[in-house]
């Protein structure tokens, strides 16, 4: 009947195959954060991330005969959604990685969701908190406290503080990028994700330029090159397209589950490859960030209530937000 809210799609193996892999990649961006900026000034690193990435989407566009639009106007949405959705997340985490493990990087990314309803509350008309997503909210910042821990709340401060806020500053970022997506509609998804890279790569070169002199830099070896094509093309452009894949065939509620799911691959390639570790208060504040997901996607109202639930989000409307 009009105006009853849909039921989310079913998720078949198939689509919790793409979800895992999508979780997978996006978790491993993390890890090819924390190599790189051991070898690289973070700027350059998004730079080469985005840059590449670029270069590979146009060129399968331009392989399939589908070109990008030419519109001034649409070409400058791009380069702002390209800020907030790229160059800002990506050069926070970056800063972040270098003071913190990627496993605690990738948890506090897990925030994303909770500031986008806020951001999506304040900026849009239809995207209003309800009890559920103030709930989520609650709970899920009071996951980000246990997270950071009393030191910073005594004011204390540790060396890792600011690279908990460079972190927490990138997701909200995302819930900005989220919000500014919906103007997208319409656009066939993959070449917004094109756009953006584009217009972040456009943005990026005068800023790498000024601020890293990367042509005072020694020459990459041969595992930092691997690392960026690693990072552009399994991590931006193969997880850009299986994003898009994944939200048609399992809509947008569905997909949210992969927020869940990225700290668990970067907390493994993190464990297992570079040694690193979380303590028992992280973990309890992953769970509790999950728990404050669960409230604002519907998950957990749908459990004891009743009936199909969908909650509309944000992240309905755009474009590719993700690392």
């Amino acid at each position: 009947m009009p105006g009853k809210a849909a039921p989310t799609p079913a998720m078949g193996y198939r689509e919790w195959a793409m979800l895992l892999t999508l979780a997978a990649l996006w978790g491993g961006s993390f890890f090819f954060f924390k190599v790189l900026v051991a070898e690289l000034p973070p700027f350059t690193v998004v730079l080469g991330r985005v840059g590449l990435a670029a270069i590979m989407l146009n060129l399968w566009l331009a392989s399939r005969g589908d070109f990008m639009p030419a519109s001034p106007r649409l070409w400058a949405d791009f380069i702002i959604m390209g800020v907030l959705n790229n160059v800002v997340p990506f050069s926070l985490i970056v800063f972040g990685e270098t003071r913190i493990s990627s496993g605690l990087a990738s948890i506090l990314n897990a925030t994303t969701p909770m500031f986008t309803v806020v951001v999506a509350h304040m900026l849009t008309a239809n995207e209003k908190l309800n009890r559920g997503k103030f709930a989520g909210v609650v709970v899920g910042f009071a996951g980000v406290a246990a997270l950071v821990g009393p030191a910073a709340l005594a004011g204390m401060g540790r060396e890792d503080i600011l690279g908990e806020v460079a972190c927490l500053g990138a997701a909200v970022s995302y819930a900005f990028a989220g919000v500014y997506g919906r103007r997208f509609q319409g656009i066939p998804p993959i070449k917004v994700a094109t756009g953006q890279v584009t217009g972040s790569t456009l943005v990026l070169i005068p800023v790498v330029a000024l601020a890293d002199r990367p042509w005072t830099l020694p020459a990459p070896d041969a595992a930092t090159w691997g690392a960026l094509i690693g990072i552009a093309l399994l991590c931006t452009v193969i997880a850009y397209i299986l994003y898009f894949r994944v939200l048609a065939a399992a809509g947008a509620t569905n997909l949210l589950l992969v927020t869940f799911l990225i700290p668990v691959s970067a907390i493994m390639l993190g464990s297992l490859v570079l040694g690193e570790a979380l303590l028992v208060r992280e973990f309890a504040g992953m769970a509790l960030i999950g728990v404050g997901l669960a409230c604002i996607d519907g998950r957990l109202p749908a459990a004891f209530l009743p009936g199909p639930r969908r909650v509309s989000l944000p992240s309905e409307s755009p474009p590719g937000s993700g690392i």
